[in-house]
């Protein structure tokens, strides 16, 4: 749709307006502009912002130069195009005109011969050789053809001379009109050199030329083709604000630029509305805009209703409006309508397209329907359509997300087969699934393969790897790679500090997740559904349920429509509050359809419900899913080993595992953690230590939950011998004992009365950086008086201090009321 709105380089008529910029108690001359700037453009345009008055001075004239004078300010608008917004062509043209932009392309063109050259554009000889004045309205068709030719045959910089050099005349205010401005400010940025175009924009207002809406549409539209959307968005406000009224072109573009910084809906729905109630109707490209808007809030009944709006308003919807609607329903996981959008885009003798079927992937794709959407890639096939880059992404970053690792690589061994380059996009999912995994040298390695084929990392990249650190828990990493960010250009937008509180919250790190959401709201930036998604996610890690229920009645309060991920944190902000008796409550509301039952909320409530060991609600809402045709990821399915396991159901675990093996899941290392807590205190111990060897054997890096695992097997079933064993293959592996590890050995030393060998790991663990904690202290405590030794529990805990310098005076003062109480 990119091309239907961009912005024509000859333009109508501006509406009349009043001056811009223009102090009414302010008519002192203004001097001569010097050349436009190439600096570096003052950050989000200052100067522009506000009112400011022009300095006064004087510059030399010579006899090529016309004389530089003082002027008051004057308007810019009046055209005198003869094409009148047709594409240019040359022999529209005066003969001199011509003459002049042949000279200009001329490959041996000197530049320092410019003036001569457009002084004789200016001026014509008579019969006594004699120059005299060529009429204006002339010369003005000249500069406008001229300038858009030399745009046309890549010479840009000398356009921007040509324009220089007429801006200095006295008559400039006849030469240098909208189009000419709009096209050169165009130009600029069709190369990306938004900042001279800006430049150039400000140097008009500084110097006393008025604005007018052209102008205005033209940077707004180079702000948005190149990403800077909070510009663009205050150069619109900053044209309001001086009373320029916009065109339906103006809307139609900053409509595309809110959409694409991913506005409230309210605030798509304010510039909309003022756009009908200022009599500037609306046509299909603005239907179609605002459609595309819907996709990133996942607003597909908003997006349902302006489909139904547009058709009510006379426009036919096009290939790009079903397209559209189709992509909403894609980015909604709501494969059911988007077929249903194909039915009635065929009917109305619109063959599906490529973009079409990529739509409807996504939306199968997304809702972990990959059959589905793997047969949709065949159809494609039979109709003659192959594949592209997106397609083959999208499938790839399907199975990563269900963990099926093989099938998505099988899908990228297809596309490299078939002769379809990988671009940024699937780089960056595989760099996704190889860092979710923590196979950091693989992704390291997609890293090198990425520059090989000369694609080089963008925001999403660096997006990635703040997340992927983040799900990690390093947030050393995390800060790293942000600061690396920057320092390769970068600036952080909405998605990268929704990214860095998802991240530093994931990593445990409440405060600085909560610092980047104040930053966030400072810098400017308005928080969409993801970001409210982002911080209720942190909330949730940290079982403040309280906070969640308050920021949900706050994104709502500010228009911002809930969606399944934001029920999803509600849920386990929820568990992790214990609150159970609310997770019921919202279970209700899924199953009777009052919340949408989402694929997202079922799975969310399997897994809620089985950290909060329910089997019979974990069972419910797993048959739930089942029942609706909706397939598990791998996080369910270990939600379901899990809480199997931990009951000893052995069999109905291998079930579980069984299917797993036929679906094509790959297992986690959660899943074979679950499998050894289950045998780890199961009569069959030992198994938990074979699944581990097997995990070695396979290459796979053991985390401290699997080391963990197993020693408390042998621990609790007296084998210390293997468990120390097994405690130093843990280190020496490289991966840190924490206070679960040692307390494992501490309780089990304590039951079998082993009180000196309890209290050297203690020492052992102090010594080597772990903090002891009240199971630690409590296990000895315990066991002392369990076996009636209660003198010896007294002088352990008196002696305490000797034994941890650091023990609290409240921690002493608990273990003393925890010996009253024995």
């Amino acid at each position: 749709m990119a091309e239907k709105l961009a912005l024509p380089l000859i333009l109508p008529n501006p509406p009349p307006s009043k001056p811009f910029f223009q102090d009414p108690h302010l008519h002192t001359p203004t001097p001569v502009p010097p050349p436009i700037s190439t600096a570096p453009f003052t950050p989000l345009f200052q100067d522009f912002l506000r009112h400011q008055q022009s300095p006064t001075t004087s510059s030399a004239s010579s006899p090529n130069h016309p004389p530089s004078i003082f002027r008051p300010r004057r308007r810019i608008g009046k055209h005198r195009d003869p094409n009148k917004g047709k594409p240019w062509f040359h022999h529209r043209l005066s003969s001199q005109g011509e003459l002049t932009l042949q000279t200009l392309i001329d490959p041996q063109f000197d530049v320092e011969k410019l003036d001569e050259v457009l002084f004789t554009l200016f001026n014509s000889r008579n019969e006594d050789n004699v120059f005299s004045e060529v009429c204006v309205e002339t010369v003005s068709a000249d500069v406008l053809g001229v300038i858009k030719a030399l745009g046309y045959h890549k010479k840009c910089d000398l356009a921007l001379s040509v324009f220089e050099w007429i801006k200095k005349r006295n008559d400039s205010e006849n030469l240098i009109n909208g189009s000419v401005v709009a096209v050169m400010i165009s130009m600029l940025g069709k190369e990306g050199r938004v900042t001279t175009a800006a430049s150039l924009f400000h140097d008009l207002v500084k110097y006393g030329f008025g604005i007018d809406v052209y102008a205005y549409t033209a940077l707004i539209s180079v702000f948005s083709s190149n990403g800077r959307y909070r510009e663009a968005v205050m150069v619109f406000k900053k044209m309001e604000e001086e009373g320029c009224k916009p065109t339906l072109i103006t809307y139609n573009v900053i409509l595309n630029v809110y959409g694409k910084m991913g506005m409230p809906w309210s605030k798509i729905m304010a510039i909309f509305n003022t756009m009908k109630s200022s009599d500037c109707s609306p046509d299909a490209y603005t239907y179609n805009t605002i459609i595309s808007c819907c996709r990133r809030g996942s607003l597909y009944e908003e997006a349902k209703e302006i489909f139904e709006e547009m058709k009510l308003a006379g426009y036919a919807p096009d290939k790009v409006t079903y397209n559209a609607l189709l992509d909403v329903y894609g980015k909604s996981r709501r494969p059911k309508e988007a077929m249903e959008v194909l039915k009635e885009m065929e009917v109305k003798g619109f063959s599906p397209s490529i973009v079409t079927y990529n739509s409807l992937i996504s939306a199968y794709a997304r809702d972990g329907l990959l059959e589905e959407a793997t047969e949709l890639k065949a159809q494609m096939l039979s109709n003659g359509i192959k594949p592209d880059v997106f397609t083959y992404t999208t499938l790839l970053s399907g199975f990563e997300k269900a963990g099926k690792d093989e099938s998505a690589m099988r899908v990228f061994e297809e596309m490299k087969g078939s002769g379809c380059n990988p671009n940024i996009c699937t780089f960056n999912a595989l760099i996704k699934m190889y860092g979710n995994r923590g196979k950091f040298t693989e992704m390291m390695k997609i890293f090198d393969d990425m520059k090989e084929c000369g694609c080089k990392a963008d925001v999403v990249t660096w997006n990635t790897l703040l997340a992927v650190f983040g799900q990690n828990g390093m947030d050393t990493e995390v800060s790293g790679v942000f600061r690396e960010m920057k320092r390769s250009g970068f600036v952080a937008e909405r998605d990268t500090f929704n990214t860095l509180i998802s991240a530093y919250s994931r990593c445990g790190a409440f405060d600085q997740a909560m610092s980047i959401y104040k930053r966030m709201l400072e810098a400017g930036v308005t928080p969409d559904l993801s970001t409210y998604n982002a911080v209720l996610a942190a909330l949730a890690r940290g079982g403040l349920w309280e906070q969640s229920e308050k920021i949900f009645a706050e994104m709502k309060n500010r228009g911002c429509k809930p969606n399944e991920l934001t029920y999803s944190s509600l849920l386990h902000a929820y568990a992790k509050g214990k609150q159970i008796e609310k997770i019921h409550i919202l279970a209700e509301e899924i199953y009777s359809g009052e919340i949408k039952p989402h694929a997202v909320l079922l799975k969310t409530l399997v897994l809620v419900y089985s950290k909060s060991d329910l089997l019979m609600e974990t069972e419910q809402a797993f048959l739930e899913l089942r029942k609706k045709g909706l397939s598990p990821d791998i996080t369910t399915l270990n939600a379901m080993v899990s809480i199997y396991g931990r009951r000893q159901m052995i069999e109905k675990a291998n079930e579980i595992l069984n299917f797993m093996n036929e679906s094509g899941f790959t297992a986690s290392l959660t899943t074979y953690n679950s499998l050894m807590y289950m045998y780890s205190r199961s009569g069959n111990f030992e198994r938990a230590e074979e699944i581990l060897r097997d995990l070695l054997s396979r290459g796979i890096k053991l985390d401290a939950i699997s080391y963990n695992t197993v020693i408390y097997a042998y621990c609790r079933n007296g084998r210390m011998k293997e468990a120390s064993r097994i405690f130093l293959e843990m280190m020496e592996s490289g991966v840190a004992p924490d206070v679960i590890t040692y307390n494992t050995f501490i309780a089990s030393y304590a039951g079998d009365a082993m009180f000196v060998e309890a209290i050297d790991v203690v020492r052992y663990m102090i010594r080597n950086g772990c903090k002891p904690n009240e199971s630690t202290y409590n296990s000895i405590v315990d066991w002392y008086c369990k076996l009636n030794r209660s003198d010896e529990a007294m002088m352990f805990v008196s002696n305490l201090r000797k034994l941890n310098p650091n023990v609290s005076k409240e921690e002493e003062t608990r273990l003393s009321e925890r010996l009253m109480m024995k």
